[in-house]
This record gives C-alpha cells, sequence and structure tokens, in this order.
C-alpha cells in the first residue's frame, strides 16, 4: 500500500511539474487556451539589463518553431507572454520599448500602423508590478487581443500588425537576443 501511495505521489508532482516552466523567478504555464484554441510554449527567455532581469518573454504556438520567419508569416493563432520581474519596467517604459520596437520592426516606416499602434499603446496605461503578466494573442485571421494578468484590454485588428508586434521580439533586430533565442527554443 504504501509503495502505491508513494508511487501516485510521484506521478502528480511529475505531472505538475511538467505543466509549467520556470524562467528565472517566472513560472510559466506549460499551455494556454485562447479562443478556444489550445497552445503549447514554443520557448521562453529572460530580458536582462546590466545584470538584472526587468521581464520573460515565451511564444506560445500549436506546433513547435525555431525558424522567425515561420513564425512572423504564419496566419495560425499564437501568443507572446511578457511577465514583468522587476519593478524599474513602468508602463512609461514599456510604452518606450514598444515604439522602439515597432520603429525598429518596420525599418522606421510605421506608417501604415500608426493609428493601431497608438491604439494598442494606450492599453498600457495603467502602472505596472512585478508578477504583471500580459498576453498578446493572435487570433488567426483577425488580429491581437492583448490581456493584463487574465483580464482583456482590447484588440487590434490585422495580421500586418500581428507581424510588426510580433517582428519586436522575433525579428533581425530582437528587442532581445537572449529572448529571441529563448521563445524559439534555441538557448536555455
Amino acid at each position: 500500500m504504501k509503495k502505491i501511495i508513494t508511487l501516485t505521489i510521484i506521478l502528480v508532482i511529475s505531472t505538475l511539474s511538467m505543466a509549467q516552466v520556470r524562467v528565472g523567478d517566472i513560472v510559466l504555464p506549460y499551455k494556454v487556451n485562447f479562443e478556444g484554441e489550445e497552445l503549447s510554449l514554443n520557448g521562453a527567455g529572460m530580458r536582462s539589463v546590466l545584470g538584472f532581469d526587468t521581464y520573460s518573454g515565451g511564444l506560445y504556438t500549436k506546433k513547435k518553431y525555431n525558424d522567425p520567419g515561420v513564425v512572423l508569416d504564419s496566419d495560425e493563432t499564437m501568443s507572446i507572454r511578457l511577465n514583468i520581474v522587476s519593478k524599474k519596467v513602468s508602463n512609461n517604459r514599456m510604452i518606450k520599448v514598444f515604439k522602439k520596437g515597432f520603429d525598429d520592426a518596420m525599418y522606421g516606416n510605421t506608417q501604415s500602423l500608426d493609428v493601431r499602434i497608438e491604439e494598442f499603446l494606450k492599453l498600457f496605461s495603467s502602472p505596472m508590478q512585478i508578477n504583471d503578466y500580459f498576453d498578446l494573442v493572435y487570433i488567426k485571421g483577425k488580429g491581437i487581443k492583448t490581456y493584463k494578468n487574465g483580464e482583456e484590454l482590447g484588440f487590434i485588428e490585422g495580421r500586418d500588425f500581428k507581424y510588426a508586434l510580433f517582428k519586436i521580439w522575433l525579428g533581425n533586430e530582437p528587442a532581445c537576443r537572449l529572448i529571441k533565442g529563448g521563445m524559439l527554443g534555441l538557448s536555455k
């Protein structure tokens, strides 16, 4: 009987540990569900500035990818989760990161997205705290739904917007190479 109980406990613990992935001090779920679509963690990484962790980024997809171009061009539901791990990451700093990221992703030619970028940036007007997380979810054929701590903040339409947004982390000049490599499962 003791062997059965011990085996059961081991199975439960191993199942729970496989359902989550640790990135620094952040624990990411292995699976998430948006709009009835189950997504799995493709990979994740941590952004550090001057040796201090600032936020983690995880990519959730239906199947595994290691080619950023395929992720960017894909018209399937997928998500990027950003977890805040430093009090130095404020909403104003995050907005600056997004503005620079869009500018870099679009090589300074953001005119076609400017109105939607401004709408998107307004979603980050509330204060941020350590352990806040944001899900940037591309809904196939529609656009990006943004969530903060599981609560929907807003929707920005367009696959072209998804391309530019995801390119912030997965483009040739990413906001953070460690996060890009982690999201693509290329670095640990």
